[in-house]
């Protein structure tokens, strides 16, 4: 074992070289070579934009990617997306590689924590195999027997009695049945109980056919004893045969009776299940889900409040949602003869409206609607009318056209499935338990207590229990074990993928790849650090080592200096971003680099720190307050929010920030501003909106998802530009509108490429081939677009230019000046204004948006909410976020900041910390008030780390 730090070198004798990566050429890498140690915790930094990604991603994954494709045939390659060889000269000593980024989180409504980690696979195994059934009926343990024990069982309980030999045919149907009764007879028969009572058999015999019956077949009518044994075992067989494998064993004169089966059944109302299987227990399975919500645990379910928004309006003036104001329509004749029977006017009020008549037009009226109105003429019509939620189910469930069930979604809301409760799988599968609890109640555990739960109740299973569970136990305590060890002990395993943050789903599957255990294989992670509270990082770091012991090499995109500092190896790209970027500025040990003078190393030996203001802002005295949040694991809050401040909520991982902030908070504000269709979690009441004219929410999503999206048409200074171009003296005589220098529209762009600038060869069973357009050289527009010009400068030649070049050329452009000035301030200056959105990292594509906000005109009203911005942030990079949110700040607007970053954390006026633990531990205000105060408040785990930061 190597010591930390030390570099694992070749062990025949022979130097390895690593991973060997000579002339990199991908996005901004300039020409770089660069060698990775093998079986070493290798990070790589830089500011964002600087080529990190390029090189783990783009070259190193990209092409062990590749390789590996490369080993198919060429016809199962027709079949798989064709990868582009990455653009270097020779990459030697690549094992099979693992990417795990945060990208690719999975937004299936059915997929869970417990899916994607395969440890709900184990529990289902589990309860097949060693779960104790029980009757949903009455409580009781099923039993199930074989033929040899239930003769054994009613000699010993009816010995002798007189007892009646029954088969089931019939349970709580309706029917004559006068085919089965000949049936039976004609078998030899002579006895049927009906209803409980014992009748005999006879010709043409029929019962009720509209009342629900019971019908058993008496197969034999015995005194019990031991002498007639066989008697009792060839007639137990012919009524197995008879009742499918359940028979019924009544004492003559007695109204109660027993049941018997060789399957699962309830020995008091005959109730049975088939012998249970894995996929019994999955709600992914029709043989397990449940039948109501088809195993997803919700409905979609009318929302009369969204059909009806503000009851002080009426009907006429479009009180009702979907149907808008009155118009000359058959709906709105019924609606108002509906009225005018109940004696109410179309034009009232729909809360002085009676509830009778709200109900009528909502469900629907038995009796046909009579409709007098003169657009119909002298004539008289009776129209059906079915009502307005029957219209919109129809059009949520048979609408063959999106657009018309997105229409119908946006007036349902989704509820806990009434059946299941949520549970999402059949009553049967819910009563099959290990100890005291079912699969349902196991998978709402978060991780901790389901381990604490599975290691209490293995003693108290029976001996065969114990042997049959005893390895997958083992296997399911492994990986729960790998989940806490990457810091999501809180998380259950019912939580639903679609809800977790990028780090958290990140560091779901590099549990899941720890449990793999797999040897001589390349991992690259992107900051598996993100969400991640600074008390959890030390098991983050533990597992990421755990990896690299077993025989792996693992590569790190990560700016967390803790992770730094741990690493075998850093490579720092740089200096700066975008075509500043791109070059190696230092490969070597922690230890090494901490004795250079990079910008990394500057902040690392603390000779350049991140600096709060001298003085925190007092606010305008205004605050939101949100009463009784409830929502997740939050527990019956109050939260109050002081307006004109930088606020930082803070807590550990899981611990109900998220759903504080985006789950309740935003939902409640976007719906009051802009109608929002989003639901918040439950909470009481709301204050303080009035202070407040506007939210915004930014996070680090792209800013467009296409080519054809770049900065320059997302903060709108592209239609300036435009504008300009239209207003020159050229453009004018030729009649060219704005529209002209669209590359998106015909007229002005190239048709060659369809304004795109390159064109796409499509060779087969080989990679897609870009090429420059030969039309237009990849400039984008056709000729005689290009010939009109600002000083000297076609349109393609401006979206070329990068941000810094784009400031000094409209220097006297005030409105275009305006606009491209803020993305030179948020430190942008290196990207192009024409730079397709798609190849903006995350960090970017923020302070695009950010830039957008400075550049508008500011009321200082505006509340902006961030999670997580630090995210795939140097320090360099948050220093210049920082004097972005300052701005705002200082111009009166609130911003509420989700971070666990403790730069940033100091850096604010006010902070909410949020826990003390995650999940079921969570959801409790610990600590308020500023950094000082909470550095010193000994109950709060984020004081304790910012106390170590201050000093």
């Amino acid at each position: 074992m190597e010591k930390e730090g030390q570099i694992p070198t070749a062990t025949n004798g022979t130097e390895d070289k690593g991973i060997e990566v000579i002339g990199a050429r991908v996005h901004n890498l300039k020409n770089i070579s660069v060698n990775i140690p093998h079986n070493a915790l290798t990070v790589i930094t830089g500011l964002s934009g600087s080529g990190k990604s390029s090189l783990a991603f783009d070259t190193i994954f990209a092409e062990g990617q590749r390789r590996y494709i490369e080993t198919f045939s060429s016809y199962a390659r027709g079949f798989l997306g064709n990868l582009e060889r990455p653009d270097v000269d020779k990459i030697s000593g690549l094992s099979p590689v693992i990417s795990i980024e945060q990208k690719t989180t999975n937004k299936n409504p059915r997929s869970t924590v417990g899916t994607t980690t395969e440890i709900y696979d184990f529990l289902r195994l589990l309860f097949a195999r060693a779960g104790v059934a029980y009757s949903y009926a009455t409580g009781e343990k099923m039993v199930k027997y074989t033929e040899e024990q239930i003769v054994d069982l009613i000699i010993s309980e009816y010995a002798n009695k007189k007892i009646y030999l029954l088969a089931p045919l019939v349970k709580n149907r309706k029917g004559h049945y006068k085919e089965l009764f000949e049936q039976i007879r004609k078998k030899g028969y002579m006895n049927v109980r009906v209803d409980g009572e014992i009748r005999e058999l006879t010709f043409g015999m029929r019962v009720d056919r509209y009342k629900n019956h019971n019908i058993e077949v008496v197969v034999d009518k015995l005194v019990v004893n031991e002498k007639d044994r066989q008697r009792l075992k060839d007639s137990l067989a012919q009524a197995m045969q008879q009742g499918n494998g359940i028979i019924m064993v009544q004492e003559f004169g007695q109204d109660t009776h027993r049941f018997f089966s060789r399957s699962l059944m309830c020995p008091t109302t005959g109730i049975s299940y088939n012998e249970p299987a894995p996929h019994n227990f999955s709600f992914n399975s029709p043989q397990g889900a449940c039948p109501h919500c088809k195993g997803l645990g919700y409905i979609n379910q009318i929302d009369i409040d969204k059909i009806i928004p503000n009851k002080k309006a009426s009907i006429y003036n479009g009180g009702i949602e979907p149907l808008g104001k009155y118009k000359n329509a058959t709906i709105f004749w019924q609606i108002k003869a509906i009225l005018e029977k109940y004696g109410c006017d179309i034009k009232s009020p729909i809360e002085d409206l009676p509830e009778e008549a709200i109900q009528e037009i909502m469900n629907g009226s038995d009796e046909p609607i009579h409709i007098k109105n003169a657009a119909l003429g002298n004539s008289n019509y009776f129209l059906n009318y079915e009502g307005i939620l029957k219209y919109i189910e129809m059009q949520q469930e048979n609408a063959i056209r999106s657009a018309e069930q997105k229409w119908a979604g946006q007036y349902s809301k989704q509820v806990v499935c009434p059946t299941c409760k949520g549970a999402r799988l059949k009553i049967e599968s819910l009563h099959f338990r290990i100890g005291d609890k079912n699969i349902a109640e196991l998978a709402a555990m978060d991780i901790t207590e389901l381990l604490d739960y599975l290691n209490a109740v293995e003693p108290t299973l029976t001996e065969k229990q114990q042997q049959i569970a005893r390895e997958i136990l083992k296997e399911i305590r492994s990986r729960l074990g790998f989940m806490i060890d990457v810091g999501l002990q809180y998380l259950s395993l019912n939580r639903s993928s679609q809800s977790l943050s990028g780090g958290e789903s990140q560091r779901i599957r590099l549990a899941t790849q720890i449990g793999s255990q797999l040897v001589n294989v390349l991992y690259i992670l992107d900051e598996p650090s993100i969400g991640l509270h600074q008390r959890d990082n030390y098991r983050l770091i533990k597992s990421l080592k755990q990896l690299r012991d077993s025989d792996n090499t693992v590569i790190v995109v990560e700016h967390d200096e803790a992770i730094m500092r741990q690493a075998d190896y850093i490579i720092d790209i740089g200096p700066k971003a975008g075509r500043l970027g791109g070059n190696i500025v230092f490969a070597g040990t922690p230890a090494e680099m901490l004795r250079t003078n990079t910008l990394t190393a500057s902040y690392l030996n603390r000779t350049k720190r991140i600096m709060p203001r001298n003085e925190l802002r007092q606010g305008n005295g205004h605050v939101i307050t949100l009463i009784g949040a409830t929502g997740n694991n939050l527990k019956n809050i109050t939260v109050e929010f002081p307006l004109g401040k930088m606020i930082c909520i803070t807590g550990v991982s899981g611990s109900g920030k998220s759903s504080l902030v985006n789950g309740t908070l935003y939902p409640i504000l976007s719906h009051h501003f802009y109608r929002s269709q989003q639901e918040p979690l439950p909470y009481t009441s709301i204050s303080g909106l009035e202070f407040i004219d506007k939210v915004v929410q930014m996070d680090q999503s792209p800013i467009g998802r296409t080519p054809r999206s770049n900065p320059a048409t997302y903060t709108g200074v592209f239609n300036e530009i435009r504008n300009l171009f239209a207003s020159m003296p050229e453009a004018k005589i030729r009649g060219y509108k704005p529209g002209r220098f669209s590359f998106n529209t015909a007229g002005g762009r190239c048709e060659t490429c369809s304004g795109n600038g390159y064109r796409t060869i499509e060779m087969n069973f080989l990679p897609d081939v870009y090429i420059p357009c030969e039309t237009c050289h990849g400039k984008r527009y056709n000729r005689e677009t290009l010939e009109v010009r600002f000083k000297g400068k076609s349109i393609a030649d401006v979206l070329d230019m990068t941000i810094n070049q784009a400031v000094e050329f409209f220097e006297n452009q005030p409105s275009i000046l305006n606009k491209i000035k803020t993305l030179q301030e948020v430190g942008l200056g290196y990207i192009k204004l024409g730079q397709p959105s798609t190849t903006l990292s995350g960090g970017e594509s923020q302070r695009v948006k950010l830039a957008t906000e400075l550049s508008k005109r500011d009321t200082g009203k505006t509340l902006y909410i961030l999670d997580e911005p630090t995210t795939g942030l140097h320090f360099e990079d948050i220093n210049v976020l920082l004097g972005v949110l300052n701005k705002l700040a200082d111009k009166g607007n609130t911003i509420i900041i989700i971070e666990h970053n403790m730069d940033v954390i100091r850096c604010a006026d006010h902070i909410i910390d949020i826990g003390p633990e995650g999940g079921r531990n969570g959801g409790q205000i610990v600590a308020v008030g500023t950094p000082q105060e909470i550095a010193s408040n000994p109950n709060s785990i984020t004081g304790l780390y910012l106390k170590q930061e201050m000093e």
